[in-house]
């Protein structure tokens, strides 16, 4: 039976257990039956408590986003991938397919690539709940790009700070986001932010709210007619399976926000 399969809460409880007491097995079960790798692994897992120093598939080659896409098209490329809720409950919803995520990601990661980023580059997405922020975080996985998004309602400070610390080269934002009936300048937070960002060369912005903003040259562009130049066809970065696929900050609360990879 698949793991994946779980009916209710006792079947739950003894796969819980099964990959407790077995993560080998376990996890080598749910890799073998649902992923799949440019090379196969060596090993599930190795692991040295005393280090607390972990490696899973040790000696694999994969992409997250062949697993996540690619794969999906044969069988359920007509299929429903997304379904974005709108700010607006009287505006209907929009469904993307898997064709479509792919050709939208594809065309995102050419995107990334023709403005100089490439794989081991960090890149900062600080865009609200739109169906950009998915597509931006599956390209940037897809060609080994390291993404770190930032919650849309942190302040500039809040926002440089995690900048400064991963080494952003580059910005993903919107001109603005809706919070409510309210809407927020987001470009004007990143602009302030990036007054101490010296790592990021360049910006790229959705047009979300139809907002003015100061475009600052060579370094500023909208996003939108880069995607229609650009082409769908992307060949997906093969990585090794301990690669980096992101870093995720803390709140900062009791402290310095601390990256997680």
């Amino acid at each position: 039976m698949s793991y994946y399969k779980i009916q209710n809460l006792e079947q739950y409880f003894k796969h819980y257990n099964k990959s407790i007491r077995e993560p080998r097995k376990f996890w080598g079960k749910i890799a073998e039956e649902n992923f799949t790798w440019y090379q196969e692994y060596d090993k599930v897992v190795e692991f040295d408590m005393a280090e607390a120093k972990i490696e899973w598939f040790k000696g694999a080659k994969v992409n997250i986003v062949k697993n996540c896409i690619d794969r999906h098209l044969a069988r359920r490329g007509d299929k429903t991938a997304i379904i974005f809720e709108p700010n607006n409950p009287a505006e209907t919803a929009l469904h993307i397919s898997y064709n479509e995520l792919h050709q939208r990601v594809c065309k995102m990661a050419n995107v990334l690539r023709e403005q100089g980023i490439s794989k081991g580059d960090r890149v900062c997405i600080y865009l609200p709940m739109i169906p950009e922020l998915a597509v931006s975080v599956l390209a940037c996985a897809r060609i080994g790009v390291i993404h770190s998004v930032v919650f849309a309602g942190f302040s500039a400070t809040a926002v440089a700070s995690r900048i400064n610390d991963s080494g952003c080269k580059m910005v993903i934002t919107a001109d603005g986001g809706y919070r409510g009936e309210k809407t927020i300048e987001l470009k004007t937070i990143i602009d302030d932010a990036l007054v101490n960002c010296p790592t990021v060369e360049k910006v790229l912005i959705v047009k979300r709210i139809d907002s003015v903003v100061v475009m600052h040259p060579n370094r500023d562009h909208w996003l939108q007619p880069l995607l229609d130049a650009a082409s769908d066809n992307n060949v997906a970065e093969i990585m090794d399976a301990e690669d980096p696929l992101f870093i995720l900050y803390t709140s900062g609360s009791t402290g310095k926000p601390k990256g997680m990879v």
